[in-house]
């Protein structure tokens, strides 16, 4: 990617989590994803930061998902749901998770899982 970000944190736009400031994402592009098209200016899920969520690639967190520590999604993965992905957690490839799911610790969730 260049210099143009894929997305960024609203830093008015936060939640208080386990003493960690999350941030609201917001798109900065339009990309495709598995899920449809995040159009730029759409407001996604919550990262407490950029290293959580890959500026490459098509990887996106939405709605009230989270993802926070030094937890990682990048590649084309989805987060979404209630999702939490969080610890030393990496999301990617293909991965998606959603619901009510928490993904942490050491774990990886990868390829089309």
């Amino acid at each position: 990617m260049t210099d143009s970000k894929k997305y960024s944190l609203v830093e008015t736009d936060f939640k208080m989590h386990l003493g960690i400031k999350l941030f609201r994402i917001k798109a900065e592009i339009t990309f495709s994803t598995k899920l449809g098209t995040v159009e730029a200016g759409e407001l996604g899920g919550y990262i407490e930061k950029e290293q959580n969520l890959s500026q490459c690639g098509n990887a996106w967190v939405y709605g009230n998902a989270w993802v926070y520590g030094n937890a990682e999604v990048y590649g084309n993965a989805e987060v979404y749901g209630d999702a939490e992905v969080c610890g030393n957690a990496k999301v990617y490839g293909n991965a998606k998770v959603y619901g009510d799911a928490e993904v942490y610790g050491d774990a990886k969730v990868y390829g089309n899982a």
